[in-house]
This record gives C-alpha cells, sequence and structure tokens, in this order.
C-alpha cells in the first residue's frame, strides 16, 4: 500500500494532475495564446557592427536539416527568413525612436515598455510575436509605423481575396497554404471575416472609382444574373482602346429605371453627357430609352449582330437557320455603307415572303446595327465592338470566379462577389483588337457632335 501510494503521489507531482482529477486526463486551464499557437516569435534586433553600419539580417543555415529533409527544411528556413526580416525591421525602429538597449540618455522621449502579445500577417496567415512597446515621457503609448504596416488586416484579406478568387473554398483555404510557420486566423469562420471584407472594400472602390478623367469613347452595358438577382454592368472603352469596368446597379429585369439609375450614378462620377459616346448595346429596349433619355435622342446605338442574328432566326424553322445566318452575316462584313444596308434590305423582302415576324424583327433596328458602317470605323475595330462579346468576355471571368458558389443568400453578397470578380477580371483586360482604329471612331464622334451643334 506504500508503495502504491507513493506511485500516486509521484504521478500527481510529475505529471500536473490536479487534486480529485480524474487519472485519465490533465485538466489544466489552457490560456489565450496555448489555445491558438504552438510558437511566439520576438522581434528583437541585434547589430554586427558596433559602429552601426552593418545593419544585414544574418541567420544560421541548418546544413544537416537541410540535407535530411530538403523540401520540408527549405520551406521552413523560408518562413524563418521572412519573419526573421520582419521582425528585424520592427525591432530597428524601436532602437531608432528609443536608442540602443541599456543606453543612456538625457534627451529621451521615448523608452521602451517590456513586450506585448501581437502579430504580423505572413504566408496567408496571422503569426504571433511579441511585440516591442514603447511609451514616452508622459506616458502614453507610443505605435510603431512598421509594426502597424506588418499587422494590417489590408494583407491578411489581399491574401484571403487573392485565393478565394482562384477557386478555393473557405473551408480548405488552411489546405492550400504552405507549412512555412504557425499561425492562425485559417479557419473557415476566419476566412469568411476576412473576405468579406476584402469584397467590401473591392466593391467601394469600383463604386466610388471617379470617372472624369477617362477619355471613353464607347460604353457597353449588359446584365449578368446571379441566382434569382440581375446586376446590370456598364463596361467602357476609352480613346486607346483600354478596358474599364465603370460601375453595377441591381434590378429585377433590365427595364428603363434599372438603367436610369445605373447612368444617374454613372454621371454623379464624372461621365459627361455632353460629349458623344458610341453605345453598344443588346437590342433590349429598355436600354436604348434610358440611354437616350440621359444623352439624347441623337444618340448613337450600335445593336448587337449577334443577338439581331438570333432574334431572327428564332422566327424561322432550323433548316433556314444555316441559309440565313450565312447571308446576315457576309451582309454586315461589308466595308460599305451603302451595299450593306442594300444586301440587309433585300434580305427583309426576301424573309417578308418566308416569316413576315422575321422580316419583321429584322427591320427593326436595322439602322442601329450598321452604325459601325456609318462612321466608317475599320473592319478590325469593326469586329470587336459589333457586338457586346467584350462584355460577355467579362462576365465569364466572374462566373468562373463565383462559380463555387451554390446558394446567393443577400443582395449584398452578390454585389460583393461580383464587384470583387469584375474588379479581378479588370485586372487581365487586354486593349480590344483593332485598337489602333479607335482614333478614327473618336474623330467620327466629334464630326457627330459638330453636326448636331450646327443643326441646333
Amino acid at each position: 500500500m506504500k508503495f502504491e501510494a507513493a506511485r500516486i503521489a509521484w504521478v500527481y507531482r510529475n505529471l500536473g494532475y490536479q487534486k480529485g482529477a480524474a487519472m485519465k486526463g490533465t485538466y489544466r486551464k489552457k490560456d489565450r495564446r496555448s489555445s491558438r499557437r504552438k510558437r511566439v516569435y520576438r522581434a528583437e534586433f541585434v547589430q554586427a557592427d558596433p559602429d552601426g553600419q552593418d545593419r544585414s539580417v544574418r541567420m544560421n543555415l541548418p546544413v544537416g536539416e537541410l540535407l535530411g529533409d530538403l523540401r520540408a527544411a527549405v520551406n521552413a528556413f523560408a518562413g524563418e527568413a521572412g519573419l526573421k526580416l520582419m521582425l528585424t525591421l520592427i525591432a530597428e525602429e524601436v532602437e531608432q525612436r528609443a536608442g540602443r538597449r541599456y543606453e543612456h540618455r538625457e534627451d529621451r522621449e521615448v523608452h521602451r515598455w517590456g513586450w506585448g502579445d501581437g502579430y504580423v500577417a505572413w504566408a496567408g496567415r496571422k503569426v504571433p510575436i511579441e511585440r516591442p512597446r514603447l511609451r514616452d515621457r508622459r506616458g502614453r503609448e507610443v505605435g510603431l509605423g512598421r509594426y502597424g504596416q506588418f499587422q494590417s488586416d489590408g494583407a491578411m484579406q489581399q491574401d484571403v481575396a487573392r485565393r478565394v478568387l482562384a477557386g478555393v473554398s473557405s473551408r480548405k483555404y488552411e489546405q492550400v497554404l504552405e507549412d512555412l510557420c504557425d499561425g492562425y486566423g485559417i479557419s473557415k469562420s476566419s476566412v469568411s471575416r476576412q473576405w468579406r471584407a476584402a469584397s467590401a472594400e473591392a466593391l467601394r472602390q469600383l463604386c466610388e472609382r471617379p470617372l472624369g478623367e477617362l477619355d471613353l469613347a464607347v460604353l457597353m452595358i449588359d446584365g449578368i444574373r446571379f441566382g434569382e438577382i440581375l446586376l446590370i454592368v456598364a463596361l467602357g472603352i476609352d480613346v486607346g482602346g483600354r478596358k474599364h469596368v465603370l460601375g453595377l446597379w441591381q434590378g429585377e429585369t433590365e427595364n428603363a429605371t434599372v438603367v436610369g439609375g445605373l447612368l444617374d450614378d454613372l454621371i454623379a462620377r464624372g461621365l459627361s453627357v455632353e460629349r458623344k459616346y458610341l453605345f453598344v448595346l443588346d437590342g433590349a429596349k429598355a436600354l436604348a430609352k434610358a440611354v437616350r433619355a440621359k444623352f439624347g435622342v441623337e444618340v448613337l446605338i450600335q445593336r448587337c449582330q449577334v443577338h439581331k442574328r438570333r432574334n431572327v432566326l428564332d422566327h424561322l424553322p432550323k433548316r433556314y437557320h444555316w441559309r440565313f445566318a450565312g447571308r446576315l452575316k457576309a451582309a454586315w462584313n461589308m466595308k460599305d455603307y451603302a451595299t450593306a444596308k442594300r444586301e440587309l434590305e433585300a434580305l427583309v423582302k426576301e424573309l417578308a415572303e418566308l416569316n413576315p415576324s422575321a422580316a419583321a424583327s429584322l427591320e427593326e433596328g436595322l439602322e442601329e446595327t450598321l452604325a459601325l458602317h456609318r462612321l466608317g470605323v475599320p473592319e478590325a475595330l469593326r469586329v470587336s465592338l459589333r457586338s457586346t462579346n467584350l462584355i460577355e468576355s467579362c462576365f465569364s471571368t466572374t462566373r468562373q470566379t463565383s462559380k463555387r458558389v451554390k446558394r446567393w443568400r443577400t443582395a449584398d453578397q452578390v454585389w460583393r462577389w461580383a464587384g470583387s470578380s469584375l474588379v479581378e477580371a479588370e485586372k487581365r483586360f487586354k486593349r480590344v483588337k483593332g485598337y489602333q482604329g479607335m482614333s478614327i471612331l473618336s474623330v467620327a464622334l466629334g464630326r457627330v457632335v459638330d453636326s448636331a451643334k450646327a443643326a441646333g
């Protein structure tokens, strides 16, 4: 019995059991740090040169470990190197402001005040550190600029946004991170909060972007649907052929009120109503009505030829599709405006005998399908602007980045995802094909303005 009592006492003393606790586990209370992180790094700065000239960061290379497990060791060393650089820069700022440790100076305005819990954003996660604290002579806390930059939630949000837009779900976020260092803030809920903040900021920047400095010549307007929510998006093309996402607006359908709200927002942010633009629309009457209400009845509209061809063929039996689709394409490919118009009018007469509804569909807006011909736009640029394919290409990127979202719960969620996806798509925009002809288009639009003023 004495031996058993001694053994139990040794277990309690050496394994940390509390009196009255069960033998199968300890009941030591975990603090905040032990529950979320394994290792805490400290920012300390050591100068190799006593004169203060050598400020290089030096690290010891574990050659044996590198040779043992090469990939894991290199990853670990890369993580340590990045953190070492951050912590050294923070500690160097401390030394610049408070002087060297244990150095006596009567004119010291700032002095060290121990250490505090903190973190830096690194390798897609929050890495815990012990940050140095400073105080002035009146006892007030003095902030560290470099620590604020490394701790900035913006850096963490950018890392999260980049991976989410690349198709990584919040559940699998931790799995795609390189195991460079210990950290936290990568759980599903934390990633969701970071993404919500990052997408809200991207949407704010998109919706508040000033437009007055953009030298725009072409505007495209179309809608994209997320579940039951429809967003109307405006895309602009400047005289250099560069594309710009101008804004977006929510509505149930592409009606004149919704499009008018979008145009009012663009005008409020600097889009000039005095300037002449070429609007490329898909043929919806509500779009044309809203554009004419804001920019005048003489506004130039290029009807999307792809939508027009589709509308005409929808009235015909399938056995006629190949025949009239080819003839429509050939007519719109003609370089001369008068020749193209004669060919289209001949098609209207032929369709009237076969299907009056198809003929009426082609005749409606026929002149608007030839707006680029009337302006004398070169063929290469005409191919790019004769349809809404440019904005549809932008929408394809948006659908790709948001394909993992299975349920759209709120309008705010749709706005944030759409805004972030459009901003991401804009980063990969290239100049439109045939952009060299944008100067010809700009001159032609100027002639239209001059003739309108002369007529007025």
